[in-house]
Parts: structure tokens; sequence; C-alpha cells
């Protein structure tokens, strides 16, 4: 893509039918053009949402509730995002959700527009290993709406969240970060 072409795009405005999908209110950042004409995938102020080719628009991924977004280039403007969504399970405690493959045509400023997202989110992240075997990722974020942030943990392994000892070393290490995130 030439300089001028890059230009255009990033000061062009999104497509009709992505700005006539969405809600009034709701702030497109960045688009592209899913593979075969399928729709589109949209990064918004809100979050990442798939728009289908007929104009309905999937529900958005909040930019806290979005794991991981890996972008693998393919030609000059294509590639394929895999996004692993984040879902609550329980007060406190996240479980990665299926991969969703996105493959784009044409990603535009897609892919900086997640980067910088998600990492606006991400305030502290720490890993920690659990007794015996595995580990947890424990993630502050910046959730929108909300005052501070909120430290949650994901388990590297759902089958560790059954076992009460690494619950219990997963618990401990989470309330000894948010001890020490509180004011005196």
């Amino acid at each position: 893509m030439s300089l001028l072409d890059a230009l255009r795009r990033r000061f062009a405005r999104a497509p009709e039918a992505v700005r006539t999908a969405l809600p009034g209110d709701e702030q497109v950042l960045a688009w592209g053009s899913l593979i075969r004409d399928e729709g589109w995938l949209v990064a918004t102020d809100r979050g990442l949402r798939r728009l289908a080719a007929d104009g309905v628009a999937g529900e958005p991924l909040p930019w806290h509730e979005v794991g991981s977004a890996t972008w693998s280039a393919a030609g000059e403007t294509g590639g394929t995002f895999l996004v692993t969504p984040l879902a609550e399970v329980e007060p406190g405690v996240q479980a990665r959700q299926p991969v969703e493959r996105h493959s784009l045509a044409d990603a535009g400023d897609l892919p900086a527009v997640v980067r910088r997202r998600v990492d606006q989110t991400v305030v502290d992240s720490r890993r920690s290993p659990l007794p015996g075997r595995g580990g947890v990722l424990l993630v502050a974020r910046r959730i929108p709406g909300r005052p501070g942030r909120e430290w949650t943990v994901v388990f590297d392994d759902d089958a560790d969240r059954a076992d009460p000892v690494a619950r219990e070393a997963a618990r401990q290490k989470l309330a000894e970060l948010v001890a020490a995130d509180q004011p005196d």
C-alpha cells in the first residue's frame, strides 16, 4: 500500500453500511473488510464487533473482555485476527472462551487500533505459578464506567478452577495484589 493510499484510508469515513448499522452514539475507530464480502470487523469506542454483509451488527466484545487478539498479516492488506474473548465465570475469575477467527481482505488500521485499545485496558498483568502445576494470570484492567481498576484471575487450564488447592492459591495471590493496590 502506498503512502498516499494509507493516508486516504486513515482519513476516510467508514462505509455507509457500517455507519448505519451501529447505534448513533457509537464511534467507529477502524474497520476491516472480511473475506468473500462477508461484512466487516469494526473497532468502536465500545469494543470489537462483527458486522454481517446484510448490515446486521453483532454484539460488541468490550475491550476489557478481549483476552488476546493476534494479528497475522497475509499479503499487502489482508490477514487474520485470532481473538480470544474472556467471560466472567464467577466474581473475580474470568475464563478464556473459544477463539474467534476473523479473516480480512483489507484490514486498514484495524490491527493497530485493536492493539492500542486492548493495551489501554490493561493496567497490570502478572503470571503466577500454582502449587503442583499450571498457573494463573492476574490482570488489573480499566473498565469503562467503573472507578479505578479491577483485578481478575485467568487460569491457564480451566481444570485448575475445580481444584480446591489451586483455587485457594489463586485467591490468596489475588487478595495480596488487591491489598497492595489499595491506597493507605
